[in-house]
């Protein structure tokens, strides 16, 4: 499995999409009631969760004005802000394995986390 990784020049930001979780959003794109020339992967980090902390992922139609938008691995990925700060150099996943399948999280800025691995803290 290989990852394609985005970097912008005007920020020190970066973000891993593996293949395997480009091929899954990709698939929800398409099977979505969104405008696919505009559509794209929000990536955020919420308060809460049981660790301070959580990831959302959602499919929407376009990004906002302020978002940082990434083209990664054929993926546009729209990123507000307050969440880009959690976001530097995490990888997101896609496993399927006989328990269920999901999208995964590898954050080299959290400080601590739970079993669910959707929360964490920083």
């Amino acid at each position: 499995m290989t990852a394609t990784e985005a970097q912008t020049t005007d920020q020190a930001f970066q973000l891993t999409l593996t293949d395997d979780a480009a091929e899954q959003v990709r698939k929800f794109i398409a099977e979505g009631d969104v405008p696919r020339e505009t559509a794209g992967l929000r990536v955020s980090v919420l308060p809460g969760g049981c660790s301070g902390f959580k990831y959302s992922l959602n499919i929407e139609d376009k990004s906002l004005d302020d978002d940082l938008v990434l083209e990664v691995n054929t993926v546009r990925l729209f990123v507000d802000g307050f969440s880009a700060q959690y976001l530097v150099g995490i990888t997101i996943g896609y496993e399927s394995s006989m328990q269920g399948s999901g999208f995964t999280f590898n954050n080299p800025n959290a400080t601590g986390g739970c079993g669910c691995g959707t929360s964490f803290t920083a």
